[in-house]
Parts: structure tokens; sequence; C-alpha cells
């Protein structure tokens, strides 16, 4: 192993950073952009009206875990590109005395749903199929999962944490500019789908006001009824009949049968933090733990950050970690998951046995290189801290934008298309450029693989950092380097989330980096070591929305810029 770069002691560093802190005061004035800080509580989404809703709960003597039901409802109102009823997702949670746990309410494969769903006749995969309409639609899981977290955690009653959301349905959000954008791009597909009469074939435009009256009733009766509202009586009728009708095979006993879990996070140590994130089937705690674990004994700090050397190493480890995550990957309640392998130390050292500074590994020379990631970029995530301490971390998804494109003007809301991040033939990407295996195949109320990361830091035993970010495959690597970002390289949070971005996800064996923000010569010589660039192709890579618990007790939020995001506190 070349030591050039390998860490000095914990102490050795601290004296580093004091010298270089003080000689960069002298070589630059530079401001540095700083987020929102609150003395008590923050809430950070994907839109300011949701993060006000959620902050306004905690105003009122709700927790962390109150402004999160009352902030997802308000998400599938002033989000319908990736808020919802009518996915899912999940959450990793901190309570005000250290305990930590998390939170699955993924979507599940209906009870009819079959290995090869979506093959022809002759096995072959067909487009279209796992992404666009009915036969898209996994069973969905997000509503579950509000009262799961009401039952363990909530302290208002629901039908206070609901009624923000009915008001801001009925009283119409303003479109953004990006909003606009979003809707244009995806439209054309959406009427496809769902109608020249649906709600979204309407010429919107910035400062136009959308009123969501249907979403609305929908919501009333979920109020009024509890988690039945949705999962039985009319609302499931008129969902499973609508469902049917557009060629679906989600059934009423599907709906009655869903059942969130709570599940024991990963955690793993990473210098002196705690890192506190998702189990499978979120694939993101075991391949952040892998990644970090695998570039740990390497001086980032010494490198620089984003520059070649960094980007290689990090790079490196994530390309061994997603061959990892591709194959052994899936719902644990139907795959042997080597969790424990895949985390050993000496099974790490090993992966990156053949690891070398000088040049780029080949993905086909790591094992499982066959397997390739596809997952939707389209989910949101926020991020919670309360004036007591708790702390929750929750993304949740339609998976692709607006899900399915599958509107149901009825009640009001996008379905899913969740069905296409399972392996429908293993070996075969998926819309996100994700290859399976066998442990994440079709089967009967199986939930299907995910790169969401719900991530909690710890930092000499205190809540430090709470962090996650939509991005399909690319969460992962946006929410390692947002980490990173703070803890090696000493960015505030806001500077953390700002930063350029890069992702590595073994195949395809290429680097995708943010367009234009990269210095040419790091890219010039990142080739020169053998890797492949992809600047002309990549979207955003992640819109990353944390929280950080400064020194002296403050909460410095990161909104991500690449979208609306916005934090609200006090």
């Amino acid at each position: 192993m070349n030591t050039h770069f390998i860490k000095f002691s914990f102490q050795s560093r601290i004296r580093i950073v004091v010298i270089l802190t003080l000689l960069s005061c002298f070589v630059s004035c530079k401001k540095k952009p700083v987020g929102r800080i609150t003395d008590n509580a923050m809430v950070v989404s994907a839109r300011i009206e949701a993060s006000k809703i959620g902050s306004d709960i905690l105003k009122q003597g709700g927790n962390a875990f109150d402004a999160m039901i009352a902030t997802q409802f308000a998400l599938a109102v002033a989000y319908p590109y990736a808020g919802n009823i009518s996915g899912g997702g999940f959450m990793v949670y901190r309570d005000k005395d250290g305990n930590v746990g998390g939170l699955d309410f993924r979507e599940k494969a209906p009870l009819t749903a079959t290995h090869d769903m979506y093959l022809d006749s002759l096995g072959n995969f067909i487009p279209g199929k796992s992404t666009e309409g009915a036969t898209a639609v996994g069973v969905p899981g997000s509503v579950s999962g509000v009262f799961a977290v009401h039952q363990k955690f909530g302290s208002l009653p629901m039908e206070t944490l609901i009624q923000p959301a009915i008001d801001l349905a009925k009283q119409g959000l303003i479109v953004t500019e990006k909003q606009e954008e979003r809707i244009k791009k995806y439209q054309e597909k959406i009427i496809e789908i769902s109608g020249k009469q649906t709600l979204f074939a309407n010429d919107f435009k910035r400062g136009d006001t959308i009123k969501y009256h249907a979403l609305a009733r929908t919501l009333q009766a979920i109020k009024e009824n509890g988690q039945d509202g949705f999962y039985k009586g009319e609302t499931a009728e008129t969902l499973v009949r609508f469902l049917q009708e557009c060629g679906g095979i989600i059934t009423l006993e599907d709906l009655a049968k869903y059942q969130s879990v709570w599940r024991e996070p990963v955690i793993f140590q990473y210098d002196e933090l705690k890192v506190i994130s998702m189990a499978p089937p979120s694939s993101g705690g075991i391949t952040l733990a892998q990644i970090m674990k695998m570039i740990e004994p390497y001086d980032l700090r010494k490198m620089n950050h984003n520059s070649v050397e960094s980007i290689h190493v990090i790079t490196e480890a994530e390309r061994r970690a997603y061959a990892d995550r591709n194959y052994f990957l899936g719902d644990p309640d139907f795959a042997d998951i080597p969790s424990e392998t895949l985390l050993d130390s000496l099974y790490l050292l090993d992966r990156m046995d053949s690891f070398s500074l000088e040049k780029a590994t080949s993905s086909e020379s790591i094992s499982h290189g066959k397997i390739e990631i596809v997952e939707s970029m389209e989910t949101t995530h926020f991020s919670i801290v309360d004036s007591l301490g708790n702390a929750v971390s929750v993304t949740t998804t339609l998976n692709g934008a607006y899900g399915s494109k599958l509107y149901c003007d009825e009640l009001g809301f996008f379905l899913n298309n969740e069905m296409d991040d399972f392996s429908a033939k293993p070996g075969v990407p998926n819309m996100f450029g994700l290859v399976g295996a066998e442990a994440n195949a079709i089967a009967p109320e199986k939930r299907m693989l995910s790169s969401m990361t719900p991530t909690i830091v710890e930092k000499d035993g205190e809540l430090w950092m709470v962090v996650g970010t939509p991005g399909g495959s690319t969460i992962i690597t946006s929410v390692l380097q947002t980490i990173l970002n703070v803890h090696e390289y000493d960015m505030g949070m806001q500077e953390a989330v700002n930063r350029p971005r890069f992702h590595h996800q073994h195949l395809p064996d290429e680097i995708r980096m943010e367009p234009g923000v990269f210095p040419e010569r790091v890219v010039k010589k990142l080739k020169e070591k053998g890797h492949t660039i992809n600047e002309e192709r990549t979207p955003v890579i992640g819109k990353v929305n944390a929280i950080l618990v400064l020194p002296d007790g403050r909460l410095e939020a990161g909104a991500d810029p690449r979208g609306d995001e916005a934090a609200v506190g006090y």
C-alpha cells in the first residue's frame, strides 16, 4: 500500500488543521456560504411550504416525529414530483436519549406479481412495462409509515398533523420556475399515460397557483378514518378500480395487508464519527459503510478536496462497494444477506488489495462485474431536529419523476413506478443503469432494493449531523461526500452541500461528474489514470438536505440550491 497518503494520528491531524486554518485566514478572505442557523429546531425539505409546516408543528410543542408526519403529508401536496402518499421510503431516527432505529415503509410487489412479469414469451425485457402506467405500480407504503411513526413516537393528535396539508391542498401552491420546468419536461408523457383531461395537462406557468381539491378529500378521509382511510374503504376501492382499469394488478387485499417494518439500522465507525444509516432493503447503509471503511486508511485531508488523488481513492472504493451492492443486497425477508461479511474489516481490506494510487481498476476485473445498477433519481429527502434533541432523517419517493406518470384525478395523486427497482431480468439494467441479481428478483410481497440513505451521524457521543438526498444510485455517494466535506475538509453545512459532486457505481465504468464545475486539469489527470469521465449526460447528482449541530449547540441547515429546497426553524 502506498503510504504517502496514509492518515496521521488524530492528535497530529488536529495540530495540522489548526496550522492550516490559521494560514487560510491570511491566504483567503473569501466568504463561505452559510446556511440558515437556528437556536432550537430545524426542518429542511424540498419545498419551503413543507418545511414551514414541519417547523410550525415543532413550535406548537410537537416533537421531530410529529414534524416528520406533517412534513411528509405536506410534501405530498407541495412536491408531487416525488413527495407522496402513494410511494414509500425509509426513516432513520435518533431520539433525545441517544436511542436509534429505522423504519422501512418501502413499497411491495403485489400478491400476483411474478418473477418474469416484465419479460415477453422469449424471455426478453419489455421496455416501459416496469416504468410507465399501472403495470409499474408497487403497493404504497407511505401512509402506513406515518401511522407507524405516530403510534410509536407521536405526541400530537394525528388530526393536527394532517390538517395543514389539507389546508395547503385547498389553498393551492404557487408554481416555481423549477417546477414549471419539471412539468414541461414530463407533461407529454403524463398526458400519454393519464389522458388529456388530467390536472397536469394544464399549461402551468411560474407564478400560477395549483389547487389540489381531490387530494384534499383523500387526506380528509385519512384524517377521519386513520390508516384505513387509505388502505381500506372508499379510497382503496377507488384506487384499485382505477389501477385495474388501467391494466394494473394491485388488489384490495394487497392494500389491506401492507405493513411497515421497524428495522435495526446499520451502525459503523469512521474516525471519531458514529454513522447510523438504513439497513436493507435499502442498500444505503451497507454500501456507505463499505465505502467509508475502505477509504478510512487514506488521508483525504492531505489529498485536498476534489483533488485527483481524493477522487481516485473514493471512486475506487465506490467501484468495489457497488459491485457488492448489486449482487448481494435485496429484501432481507426474502434474501440471505451476508451483512457481517460485507462490513468485515479484513474483507474490505482485501477488496482494496488490487487498488493502486497510480491507475484506475477496470470494473470488469472486480468480482460480480456483470451486474449494473439502475434506479430513479427523483426521490426527495427531509431532515429534522427538534428542541429536545430528537432527530429524524427521511427519504421518500415515487421512484421516477412523477412516478409512473399515472395520475389518479379522482384521488389527486401520482402512482409510483417502484416495480422498476426490482431486477426484472437479472443482468439487465433498470432505468438508472443499475443492474441487479437474483437477490433483488421480483416475488409477491417482496420489497424492492433501494439506494435511499437517510443517515444520522454522532460525534463524541452527541448528535452531529442529519443528512440525506434524492438521486437514485447517486444517493449513497452524495451522502458520503457531504459527510466528508464537513469532517475531512472543515466545511460548514451549506458549503458542504453546495460543493460539486461526482459518482461511480461500478457499471457503467465511468465517473459521473457535475458538468462544468471540475477543473479541466483534474478531469485530464483522472483520464490519464484510466478513468472514463461522463460530464455530458450527467443529471444533478443529489439534492442534499442536511442539518449540522454546531459546537455551540445551534443548528446550521444545508438546503441544496440545485432544487427548491428550503430550511425553516426557530
